[in-house]
């Protein structure tokens, strides 16, 4: 396995020589000056998945007219996609779009200024390094990576590079969210003391395509090149299709939906990764075959490695039986909380006069109001068919690729939630508590380095 993830990395390190780039093979200073304030900017599509077919690319096109920007092909390693990607955007666009069976032919064509990359979890930072060595710009959906491997050779590439990168975590583009992270970061929330989350669902049929598992054939795709460097398995169309139920293709419900709030945390806390995680779940109703458990709970310990007597508990619930108490991340300091499902800061909870004076304090209570009020203002454009974080992330990397600034998703961002990701995995499948060790950038279990 070890060796197998070595010879990717060679192959990656060979492809930003020029090996098979060609044309591409240049600085990060000397790409900045390619893209004018008036030239138009080629988009490739890397895997024409669900989510990019109703989320990425409606929220794309609802501003490429104005931004100028275009979609000029696919890639993707199925056929079925490859023409469904095609018709789907000429439809919608009206444009002749290109068909390429891999991104290594896309790239060495050299028609593309930048992608959208919606692959499979384990290979979005995989992907990403391809995209890098090509110099090209990314909006890449999360989770960054499933392994720290993946990981830091994903965050070394974009750094390298230059390339203006964005995770797709639009929460960080959310006008409500901004609204949170200034008022927590103004000082007037507290010191955070707690965070609950949930994401809870009722749906045996999440992330199942038992249609499509039917009709795909081996022949039609390329199953070694969709296994990256995962470890070489026989063909399995689950894999391939609902790979979000498998481990080591995905971690499933961390990977998914826990970095999305996790994620939030970071932002907010201005922590990079949990201390440590303790964590259990199992698969205990939707029994299908699947590897990834239905449910699951977590508990994060969060503050300065180097003060281990200040910080804040993070405490993460998601079930696929039951969807009571749906989505929600409430933020709790001393005076009351800030809750994101509500979009409304209160005194709930906050320090009432009856106990502060016992112990000759002051009461301490927020004065409640809504987010939305201190949200800044954007300005959306057009519908866009997305939902209007999505949009407004797309529009985010669209502007950030023109001025060549930091996205509000910056490849950081896909890092740390990564870590957090991974060290929720490795609690759960070793029932060990997880650490991160700095110097090595590793997830430690019970000690040792977490792999697979």
């Amino acid at each position: 396995m070890e060796n197998k993830r070595r010879n990717f990395i060679k192959k990656t390190a060979l492809a930003s020589s020029g090996v098979f780039l060609g044309a591409n093979a240049m600085s990060a200073s000397s790409y900045r000056k390619i893209i004018g304030s008036n030239d138009r900017v080629r988009i490739g599509i890397v895997g024409f998945s669900n989510r990019a077919k109703n989320a990425l690319i409606p929220a794309f096109n609802g501003h490429s007219k104005a931004q100028n920007f275009e979609i000029v092909g696919v890639s993707d390693i199925w056929n079925r996609r490859r023409d469904e990607g095609v018709a789907y955007i000429n439809e919608i666009t009206g444009n002749k779009i290109k068909q390429w069976r891999n991104n290594e032919e896309m790239y060495a064509e050299n028609k593309i200024d930048a992608t959208i990359i919606s692959t499979a979890d384990f290979q979005h930072a995989l992907h990403t390094v391809q995209a890098a060595n090509a110099k090209k710009d990314v909006y890449c959906e999360k989770p960054f990576a499933e392994t720290m491997a993946d990981a830091r050779i994903g965050m070394k590439a974009v750094k390298d590079s230059g390339i203006v990168f964005q995770i797709g975590s639009q929460r960080r583009s959310g006008a409500n969210y901004h609204a949170a992270n200034d008022f927590i970061k103004s000082g007037k929330f507290g010191d955070i003391v707690m965070v609950e989350m949930t994401w809870n669902v009722n749906q045996p049929g999440r992330w199942r395509l038992p249609k499509l598992t039917r009709e795909i054939r081996q022949s039609d795709t390329d199953w070694k090149r969709y296994q990256m460097n995962r470890p070489e398995a026989a063909w399995d169309p689950r894999k391939y299709l609902e790979y979000r139920l498998f481990w080591p293709y995905s971690s499933g419900i961390p990977g998914q939906w826990m970095s999305h709030q996790i994620d939030t945390v970071h932002w907010f806390s201005g922590l990079d990764h949990p201390r440590s995680v303790a964590a259990n779940g199992g698969i205990y109703l939707w029994k299908d075959g699947r590897k990834n458990f239905d449910t699951m709970s977590a508990v994060f310990d969060y503050g300065p490695t180097d003060d281990l007597e200040s910080g804040f508990q993070v405490t993460y619930s998601s079930r696929f039986t039951n969807s009571a108490g749906g989505t929600k991340e409430i933020y709790y300091s001393n005076a009351g909380e800030l809750n994101l499902d509500t979009n409304k800061v209160s005194d709930n909870g906050g320090l009432e006069e009856k106990y502060a004076s016992a112990m000759n304090m002051e009461p301490n209570k927020l004065e409640g109001f809504n987010l939305s009020d201190n949200a800044p203002k954007v300005v959306t454009s057009a519908n866009t068919g997305a939902d209007n974080m999505t949009s407004m992330h797309m529009l985010n990397w669209m502007e950030c690729v023109r001025s060549r600034k930091a996205t509000n998703g910056p490849i950081e961002a896909g890092y740390n939630h990564s870590i957090a990701n991974i060290m929720t995995t490795a609690a759960l499948r070793t029932g060990l508590k997880a650490t991160f060790d700095e110097k090595t950038q590793n997830v430690l279990a019970g000690g040792e380095i977490f792999q697979y």
